[in-house]
């Protein structure tokens, strides 16, 4: 690893603070830069993972997405690095482990992670030079934000449109359900602040953003006095703030305007509102509204006032157990809970909503007495003091997990406490928790602390209940509106203002085909690559007749056990009810009791307990599938026996005969399901254009893919017929009963992961629970074979497209697969990111390697085209054939691999990861070679590989889209041999 000379120290910030976290196992400084004011907290800790974040306070008056806009074009050129996409460019000559920017509702942070002295160097580098000196420049705005364009570019006679990659993102954000819910409950919620406005921009408001406008917020906006720097990790502060001078600090003075949100007016009423979201015309409307209520809380800065709101809510609401919970799971009102049901407390004021989907307009009534009654009663009789305590017990389980699957731990960290400090609170409070947790304990031994904070509740007149219900002409009307406004604007263009369009247009077009140079910007080399992966350690062990694998982690305090059980033989009845069953297994009673009193002693034993089925494709042939049931839970260590024996329990005495929880469960699975297909439209359409690739590939899709959740709907709509709900409840309960009774024939072996000091302690504890607790059947699921080609076009509620290719491949242990992995990064680099995101608008776009079903795959992410995309995808391969291989672009997809593999997470989940690497034959030796094999990766490899995998060759192709599209091109879909699927 190559070590940077120490800067000089700097006394151009003051020490305010210094406290260490015993619980986080960090030392957590504030200080202040003497010149701006602007401050920086660090999270000292001897991981080597080094986070970096600054943050600036971001607070819009209408809905143009004015900061989130300038979050992207910031990113696109600074003084220091004047070519046109700088991040982007690091992205590939980086070993980050993380590297995004991000738009809050109030702030706009630019975080990022390396394991790599250098490459943090170079990053930081590059994050505040386009931070505090960024170019901004008009064709920038023009791209990110929106811009007017003629669908012909140079031909004004075509059809004006407006476009930008900002404008397409929101549209398709917008298309779900849930953003707009909650975006509709804010205006409401927050009259006259800047919460009343949608952060990310109303596509509809988006094109009234002027680019002076722009440039206005960010020199009011972008400056160190109103900066938040937060680092993590073991580069001392001092070296930060070195740099932190010496790059951006001494060039400026203290900024005189105070940006900060101010409190919300308050209501001395409750209020109510009602409005439409676009629901497809030939979709029925009844039983598709959202009905939620939710209050202004107090400020989320004072960790007295946000923990009192977490406790309450976590009573109302933690479990199925829970008073409010139960009553929204249970009511014939709606058919599930809201998916706002919660606390949210990163704003200056929180937000305390609840309520049901799946209802209608007239229940309004009906359902605010329901929740009323139920706080009420609450607020009279008080909670069970073992409900207080599970309650506290997740908070103290949630306080000390480590964290870094999917964010690096330490981003997490400073994420968490972004808000407190955007706020100008104390991170230190929220970080550390442990001494208001104790203040907490002493509180609820007093019988009148839970019902007063239910009681202030209910006396909260700052209340909005809001009525969401279906409109099967919203979508038309607003298509029709943004058509009628291009029309408008189209008649009044003068020549000039024509002959600027087409001018930008060609200007934009010229400045997105200039090939930049690169070699201004910081990168990491090969060099920089270390040699090697570190392996885990672990050791075998026997519960009785139970295999037993065991993993020494720093865990701080906490436990992890799962077990798994090879997947028996299923028939397409069963595996069609695979993800209720899944599902299902945690959320039923146990025993003589029932789903209550078992999500109680959940709540009290772990810190969560979930089934999953887990599958994969041999590493030499794709056709071979290996399947299990996983059963997982993570708990504190005094509660390990406890969690231990939930766990036996759960699959040796849950029961199938509550059939309305079952009813329950299913609906809330299909709200979940159904409302995330605008978040993931790009993978579920890789899903469906790769299922007919492997057992595995086929299998995903069928059961979580599309497919799979146009199933769910239709059995959640039987299940709520009132002619047929008994008898398919009835039904589904038998069938899950007889899938169990296969599981538990079925050979199981078990994970334990834990502190290595507790490892010895935990056997003698947990092998009496374990023990004779394996079975010895044979039943393996099998598939059979299947490679084939297929197309679909699938119709949902979305507003934009997913498009996906995919074309068949090799498994990991080929030769090929190392150089197809540094391919897909490569097109990325090269062709696709330009074609697709820049040029064409979409939100994103890019090409992937799956071995474990032995598919490369192409995709784009909320994309305002369709043809042109999939077009765009095959002119890849011709650009890739047809254009010299540049090394430097090579080396950089290379590094783009070895980053994701080289990538840490959190203690538990590295050893999670090697441990079912390992069951499904991905042994160490194994990682380690296709790594070298990456590394090793020619442009003679990139060529060959393409054109035997990719030339010439028919893909499969799915695409999401909606109605309107589908009328446009039904043509264009049955000339191609696409099937029409409607979800």
């Amino acid at each position: 690893m190559n070590q940077l000379a120490t800067p000089t120290r700097t006394d151009s910030f003051e020490l305010l603070s210094r406290e260490e976290i015993a619980a986080l196992g960090l030392e957590l400084s504030e200080y202040r830069h003497k010149k701006t004011g602007a401050v920086h907290y660090h999270l000292a800790s001897d991981n080597p993972e080094n986070v970096f974040l600054v943050a600036l306070r971001t607070v819009p008056h209408d809905n143009t997405g004015v900061a989130h806009i300038l979050e992207h074009t910031a990113l696109c050129g600074s003084e220091k690095y004047p070519v046109r996409d700088p991040f982007f460019m690091m992205i590939r000559r980086s070993l980050n482990s993380f590297m995004n920017a991000m738009t809050s509702s109030d702030w706009t942070a630019y975080p990022f992670a390396s394991s790599n002295r250098k490459d943090f160097d170079n990053l930081l580098q590059v994050y505040l030079d386009a931070v505090f000196f960024s170019r901004l420049d008009p064709l920038d705005f023009a791209q990110e934000g929106h811009r007017l364009e003629f669908a012909e570019p140079t031909n004004p006679k075509s059809e004006l449109q407006f476009k930008g990659v900002v404008f397409n993102e929101m549209k398709g954000a917008m298309s779900s359900i849930n953003s707009q819910l909650w975006q509709t409950l804010s205006k409401y919620l927050f009259p006259t602040v800047t919460y009343h406005y949608n952060s990310g921009g109303d596509p509809e408001a988006i094109p009234d953003l002027s680019y002076d406008e722009l440039k206005a917020f960010y020199e009011s906006h972008y400056h160190p006095s109103n900066a938040i720097f937060m680092t993590f990790g073991d580069i001392p502060a001092e070296e930060h703030q070195a740099r932190f001078e010496e790059l951006a600090l001494h060039r400026f003075d203290a900024l005189e305007r105070h940006i900060h949100v101010p409190d919300e007016k308050r209501y001395h009423s409750p209020i109510r509102a009602e409005e439409g979201y676009p629901l497809p015309a030939d979709e029925d409307p009844k039983d598709k509204t959202h009905i939620v209520m939710a209050w202004l809380l107090g400020t989320s800065t004072d960790l007295k006032t946000q923990l009192e709101a977490q406790l309450l809510a976590g009573i109302l609401l933690d479990n199925s157990a829970s008073p409010l919970l139960h009553a929204l799971e249970t009511t014939e009102l709606g058919k599930a809970p809201s998916p706002m049901c919660g606390l949210e407390d990163s704003m200056r004021e929180m937000v305390f909503a609840c309520g049901v989907e799946g209802s209608n307009p007239e229940q309004r009534d009906a359902v605010e007495k329901l929740i009323l009654d139920t706080i009420a009663k609450v607020a009279e009789n008080g909670a069970d003091q073992d409900t207080v305590e599970s309650v506290l017990h997740q908070l103290e389980l949630q306080h000390r997990e480590i964290g870094g699957d999917s964010y690096p731990y330490g981003l997490q960290l400073t994420l968490n406490a972004l808000g407190s400090a955007t706020h100008r609170g104390n991170p230190r409070d929220v970080l550390d928790l442990d001494p208001a947790l104790a203040t907490l304990r002493e509180n609820i031994q007093h019988s009148d602390y839970i019902p007063k904070l239910a009681q202030e509740l209910l006396d909260n007149p700052h209340r909005v209940t809001l009525v969401l219900r279906p409109d099967q002409q919203y979508h038309d009307r607003a298509e029709a509106a943004e058509i009628q406004r291009l029309e408008r604007i189209k008649a009044g263009l003068s020549d000039d203002d024509i002959q600027q369009i087409i001018k930008r247009s060609q200007d934009l077009a010229e400045r997105q085909a200039l090939k930049e140079d690169e070699s201004i910007l910081p990168k990491v080399t090969l060099d920089d690559v270390p040699v090697d992966i570190p392996v885990l350690e672990w050791q075998a062990a026997e519960f009785g007749s139970l295999p037993v694998e065991q993993y020494g982690r720093g865990t701080n305090g906490l436990v992890y056990q799962q077990i798994l059980i090879n997947l028996p033989e299923l028939s397409d009845e069963e595996l069609a009810i695979l993800p209720i069953y899944t599902q299902a297994l945690t959320e039923l009673g146990l025993g003589d009791q029932d789903y209550l009193q078992i999500q109680a002693r959940q709540a009290r034993v772990c810190g969560g307990i979930s089934a999953y089925s887990s599958m994969r494709g041999g590493i030499d042939d794709e056709q071979q599938l290996q399947a299990y049931l996983v059963l997982s839970s993570k708990a504190l260590l005094r509660n390990a026996s406890e969690q231990a024996q939930l766990m036996r329990d759960t699959l040796e005495s849950v029961r199938f005969d509550e059939h309305k929880r079952l009813i329950d469960i299913v609906m809330q699975l299909r709200a979940r399901r159904e409302s995330a297909i605008t978040g993931n439209g790009h993978g579920l359409a890789m899903a469906a254009a790769s299922a007919g690739m492997s057992p595995v590939a086929q299998l995903n899709n069928a059961l979580v893919g599309l497919p799979g959740i146009r199933d769910l709907k239709q059995l959640a709509k039987n299940l709520a017929d009132a002619d047929q709900s008994a008898a398919a409840a009835t039904d589904l309960a038998q069938r899950l009963k007889r899938l169990h009774q296969k599981m538990l024939a079925n050979p199981r072996r078990m994970l334990l992961i834990a502190e290595p000091e507790h490892l010895g302690d935990l056997e003698q504890t947990l092998a009496p629970i374990w023990t004779d607790f394996n079975a010895s059947g044979a039943s393996a699921l099998d598939r059979g074979k299947i490679r084939e080609g297929r197309k679909a076009f699938w119709s949902a509620n979305s507003q934009v497209n997913f498009c996906a290719a995919a074309y068949p491949t090799v498994t990991s242990n080929h030769p090929d697969a190392a150089a197809l992995t540094v391919l897909a990064v490569y097109l990325r680099n090269g062709h696709l990111h330009s074609a697709i995101r820049e040029k064409g608008g979409a939100y994103g776009g890019g090409a992937s390697q799956d071995s474990n079903i032995a598919a490369f795959r192409f995709f784009s992410y909320r994309d305002p085209r369709l043809k042109d995309t999939l077009a765009d995808f095959k002119a890849s391969i011709d650009w890739m054939l047809d254009t010299p291989v540049d090394d430097d672009a090579l080396e950089q997809a290379v590094l783009g691999v070895v980053s994701s593999i080289d990538k840490p997470g959190s203690p538990a989940g590295e050893a999670k990861q090697d441990y079912h690497n390992r069951v499904f034959g991905r042994t160490p030796e194994q990682r380690k070679l296709f790594r070298e094999r990456v590394i090793k990766v020619s442009g003679e490899d990139l060529l060959r590989v393409t054109q035997t995998y990719l030339k010439d060759v028919e893909p499969s192709i799915a695409v999401i889209s909606n109605d309107s599209q589908a009328g446009k091109l039904g043509d264009w879909i049955k000339e191609n041999g696409f099937t029409l699927e409607k979800m």
